[in-house]
């Protein structure tokens, strides 16, 4: 269980210093807090690196950033949601200058790399659970992702 009272309190300490963000792990519980909210910037090898981002952003792998494309006209009970097994950085493709894993409208099969997920420097490739075809990807090439958060809709087989 955790503490808000606990939390308070490190938000308090964390408004009245110098410092931006703080991050613990407590009894197997982590906690972020941060004054400002996390901004991603192209940097140097096509990958995101904190900062300011300027408007019309393009990524070498996947154009402007979109935090998702338009899905297609499709019932949603046979719609699978792929989540995010973890927190960390969602990458569309293995290099910056090579082509994305997946695009909107590719078949998947079960086992097939979707992304990667980056944490703590370390890159995890996401593959699929299921076969079917991509209606949506939900998340933009470089974002930041939560877990559970939803990063790809596949229509199943």
């Amino acid at each position: 269980m955790i503490d808000l009272d606990w939390i308070r309190q490190l938000i308090d300490l964390l408004d009245q210093s110098a410092v931006d963000s703080l991050e613990i792990s407590r009894l197997g519980t982590r906690v972020r807090i941060s004054k400002s909210p996390p901004i991603q910037l192209l940097g140097s090898g096509g990958h995101s690196v904190p900062g300011v981002a300027p408007a019309g952003l393009e990524t070498a792998t996947s154009g402007p950033v979109q935090p998702s494309e338009a899905p297609a006209a499709v019932p949603d009970d046979s719609m699978t949601d792929v989540e995010s097994p973890m927190v960390g950085t969602f990458y569309r493709s293995p290099a910056p200058d090579a082509p994305a894993y997946v695009e909107v409208g590719d078949r998947v099969r079960q086992g097939q790399t979707l992304c990667i997920l980056e944490a703590m420097k370390l890159m995890n490739e996401l593959e699929s659970e299921i076969g079917g075809t991509v209606r949506e990807i939900c998340v933009g090439n470089g974002d930041p992702v939560e877990y559970g958060q939803t990063l790809f809709r596949i229509e199943s087989d």
